[in-house]
């Protein structure tokens, strides 16, 4: 028997007005409009990958009056003309429909509707079953035995069945029915006072309107037998308008409405255009593979060739294949080299498989390589080289002439996006879909194989291929650099950092194991003592963990006043806004976030930090990381040190664990309010040059100013509101936003801000003038020419224009900030490896920098790093540091 035929019959224009509302200010880089775009392809795809439908077809509404327009010229005459920002996205989404290579059916005169009943009518008496793709009510008219609607949106199938179920009519009623109704989005009037409830009852009652009217004397409710008889033209009228068409002059050949393959080419260039990452990567552009030539390398004769190759070349890309993701613990599997685009060899030296060929042995590779490696005269390229750099020297190789990493590349050209890996980079820069990790191994750590279980013939295209598009990035990102002005920036601030922060992570800093044992069993006593006094003073034990059972004792049963509800409105929402703010009311919340606190730092820290020390040194080797932050600040990773409490006794507690070397002392240099001194250099505002210039407490400087009271009169109260607003102001806070900070009214907070402006009057001009060249450009800019685009400084939006004028406000302090802090980790570094010194950097953490010295030299480092550092950059306000050394990092600090 041969199964029936499904025709898929999409109601497109209805789609692009639904993904048009349901999704908000989604735009591209350069302003164009995409939310309708993006949620009309995230519907085809919805069809296609959940349906995979054999045939189908796209109907769009014609311009134009139709010909309900001629049976009543008031029709549609309510609507509004199609928004400008849904009117340029047309045209996107009927390319993106040809690039599915789709049917698409429009014709002058006729709506959709007519189009799909027509064709849904004509294919079911074919032998098709139909389905109709709208969320469209007006389509029920159409629904019979072989034709349904499914609604992708809602996921949702209307048959005869479910018609009859909701509204106790049949589907060949429901004209009946809105003609009775009309319908106020078409302006169809319908009869004045009757409802969809009393026309369901009638049309139940008199099953069609000639019936009703045959019988309209058996209608008892006076004013509605009124009203059926004093526009009964205007009701037929209405049903006629509503009746979809199903005898339009069209053709039915099932072989024109086949499923066809989509045209990735056309698709990834839209997608690319609109910015649709995930997409763009899903479509990708074929690419002429066979140009490549990717060689797989392993005899040591060839390995010599290929070094004379590279030696020749003079610039080259290199790229290592590992056991692991961690540097300081990954053994090496293989390396691939290309100097030359569409050309690429790779050395196989650690797989290990069954059946796995003879591979060159490792130090034999190494030291064929190490020549050419440790040349510094030849250029190295790579992505994210830091990683490759760290497991080089692990293996004894001193990696030199390392020039250009393409991950920092892009980052520079755009730090707000999330993402710089080859993948990314591959499809933003070259159109390309690169070959993943994942294809190769089946997942990433437990959930795939290991690099060195991968056979090599499968592991070759991978590697080669990750070379070949870092060189072609590379000529691709270089130009840009040049052109965007970031040339200087990466050559003398990134690029030189990263062989800085390579030398920190391998480095390390030493744990104290016994302290972090102690205090893992000291937080996890307070933890339970919490425990109990939360259990008791609920009443009740309950999951502490939950969010779910948390709302439920604090809001129902202690029936504390309810804040706000979770993202999807389902619960209560316990975040730590609500319970700060509950625990002015009542002891349970306080404690709540005490054990919250307690709880993280013991799983975060004192936990996760004995897991992390490394096996062979026996000491935390932290990742840091120069492509995360928009801003340029670095940050870093396993652990995170960044977000270890600075003021509290347990963070305190948690520092004291960070020991030197044995015998040595660490060595910890912290900026003071440097963000607060590059204000006062980029605003050129006389009070705080003076105020920084005279060494004066700039938080006591700001209390009288915008306080106006003299200086011996400010409380410790006082100064800690002028520090809110003095950080608040370098963070482009709101007056809302200063009101919630400092637990005042809007009004006081307001007023504290003019007060502030009107005494810093160099600050607001250099606000006010940041905004204005950020609106002109759409991006802003540090000291050092560090750029970060604004497209959204311009949007219609309030809230979104408003953040990234915050942004423009933020980026040229707290970024400028992290590029001194890197000049002078260059600068220490240097100087520490011209004086031969044995003391090390280890750790940068916000405006701090921690070293470990041997006692003989901790006078002289500390001498070294102050003149350096407060000498980085030459600024109308003294740059000024905090040193000092001790036994661990919390008594340096």
């Amino acid at each position: 028997m041969n199964k029936e035929k499904t025709l898929y019959l999409i109601d497109g224009s209805a789609y692009i007005y639904r993904a048009y509302h349901a999704i908000q200010s989604l735009t591209n880089s350069k302003g164009l409009p995409t939310n309708a775009a993006f949620g009309f392809t995230r519907t085809l795809l919805k069809l296609i990958e959940e349906r995979a439908p054999e045939y189908l077809a796209m109907f769009f509404d014609a311009k134009g009056p139709t010909f309900r327009h001629e049976m009543y010229k008031e029709y549609k005459a309510n609507r509004p003309p199609m928004p400008d920002d849904l009117s340029v996205q047309i045209p996107y989404i009927k390319d993106i429909t040809n690039g599915f290579n789709m049917p698409v059916i429009e014709m002058p005169g006729y709506e959709a509707d007519d189009l799909i009943g027509t064709l849904s009518t004509v294919a079911e008496k074919a032998g098709f079953h139909v389905v109709m793709v709208t969320g469209d009510k007006d389509f029920m008219q159409l629904v019979t035995d072989k034709t349904t609607i499914w609604d992708p949106m809602k996921d949702k199938i209307i048959d005869a069945e479910a018609i009859q179920k909701t509204f106790g009519v049949k589907p060949l009623q429901i004209i009946d029915v809105m003609g009775l109704t009309g319908d106020t989005a078409d302006n169809i009037p319908g009869v004045p006072g009757v409802g969809p409830k009393t026309a369901i009852d009638l049309i139940k009652t008199y099953q069609s309107m000639e019936l009703l009217y045959e019988r309209i004397d058996t209608v008892k409710k006076k004013k509605l037998h009124e009203n059926l008889v004093k526009y009964k033209d205007q009701a037929f009228l209405s049903r006629k308008l509503v009746t979809i068409n199903t005898s339009v002059p069209l053709s039915f050949n099932p072989e024109e409405f086949k499923s066809k393959t989509p045209d990735n080419n056309i698709l990834s260039r839209l997608f690319k255009d609109l910015e649709f990452r995930q997409l763009q990567q899903a479509f990708p552009r074929e690419s002429d593979l066979s140009k490549k030539k990717y060689k797989t390398i392993f005899s040591i004769n060839e390995i010599s060739d290929l070094v004379n190759n590279l030696e020749r070349a003079g610039l080259f890309v290199l790229d290592t294949e590992t056991t692991s993701v961690n540097p300081m613990q990954a053994g090496l599997v293989g390396l691939s080299f290309s100097s030359r685009p569409d050309e690429a060899f790779y050395i196989p030296c650690g797989h290990d498989y069954p059946g796995v060929p003879d591979q060159p042995g490792l130090d034999e590779v190494l030291n064929l390589l190490k020549p050419v490696l440790e040349n510094p005269g030849i250029k190295k390229i790579g992505q994210n080289i830091k990683y490759d750099w760290i497991v080089l020297a692990r293996h004894g190789i001193n990696l030199s002439g390392v020039v250009f990493d393409t991950m920092l590349a892009s980052y520079l050209l755009n730090p707000s996006k999330r993402a710089h890996n080859l993948d990314q980079i591959a499809l933003d820069f070259l159109d390309h879909r690169t070959i993943t990790y994942k294809q190769v191994t089946g997942g990433k750590g437990k959930k795939g194989s290991c690099f060195s279980h991968v056979p090599i013939e499968k592991a070759v295209p991978y590697a080669c291929e990750d070379a070949d598009i870092t060189l072609m990035a590379y000529n691709k990102l270089m130009p840009m650099l040049k052109n965007a002005g970031l040339t200087e920036l990466f050559e003398k601030v990134e690029m030189p950092l990263v062989s800085v922060l390579m030398k920190m992570e391998m480095t390390g800093i030493g744990i104290d194991k016994e302290k972090l044992s102690l205090l893992s069993k000291s937080f996890e006593h307070q933890l339970e003592e919490l425990k109990d006094r939360i259990f008791a003073i609920a009443g009740e034990e309950f999951n502490i963990n939950s969010s779910q059972q948390l709302g439920r004792i604090l809001f129902e049963k202690l029936e504390l006043p309810v804040q706000k509800k979770t993202k999807k409105k389902t619960g209560y929402s316990t975040d730590v806004d609500v319970l700060t703010t509950l625990a002015e009311q009542h002891d349970l919340p306080v404690i709540i976030l005490r054990y919250r606190s307690l709880s993280k730092l013991k799983s975060t820290y004192t936990d996760a930090l004995l897991e992390l020390i490394h096996p062979e040194t026996g000491r935390i080797h932290t990742s840091f990381n120069q492509t995360v932050t928009a801003t340029g600040r670095l940050s870093s990773s396993d652990p995170n040190l960044q977000n270890i409490p600075v003021r509290t006794d347990e963070g305190r507690e948690i520092r004291k664990a960070f020991i030197p070397r044995k015998g040595w002392s660490i060595l910890s240099a912290d900026y003071s309010q440097i963000e607060l001194r590059i204000l006062a250099h980029c605003s050129n505002d006389q009070i705080l040059i003076k105020a920084f210039n005279d060494d004066e407490d700039i938080h006591i400087r700001t209390a009288a100013e915008v306080f106006q009271v003299f200086p011996s009169f400010i409380t410790p109260e006082l100064r800690q509101q002028a520090k809110v607003i003095n950080f608040g102001i370098v963070y482009g806070m709101s007056s809302y936003g200063l009101s919630k900070e400092l637990g005042i009214s809007r009004k006081m907070a307001t007023t504290y801000i003019e007060n502030y402006f009107a005494r810093y009057k160099g600050v607001k001009e250099f606000i006010d003038r940041t905004i204005e060249e950020a609106k002109q450009t759409e991006k802003t800019s540090t000291l050092l020419g560090r750029i970060r685009l604004l497209p959204d400084i311009n949007s219609p939006n309030k809230n979104v224009r408003e953040f990234a004028e915050r942004t423009a406000i933020n980026t040229p302090i707290q970024g400028s900030a992290a590029d001194l802090i890197k000049v002078a980790m260059i600068n220490v570094d240097f100087a520490l490896r011209d004086r031969n010194l044995k003391a090390a950097m280890l750790l940068s953490v916000h405006d701090e920098i921690v070293f470990e010295a041997p006692p003989d030299e901790i006078d002289l480092v500390q001498d070294l790093v102050k003149n350096i550092m407060e000498g980085v950059w030459d600024l109308k306000v003294p740059l000024k540091i905090n040193i000092a050394s001790g036994i661990n990092w919390a008594e340096a600090h």
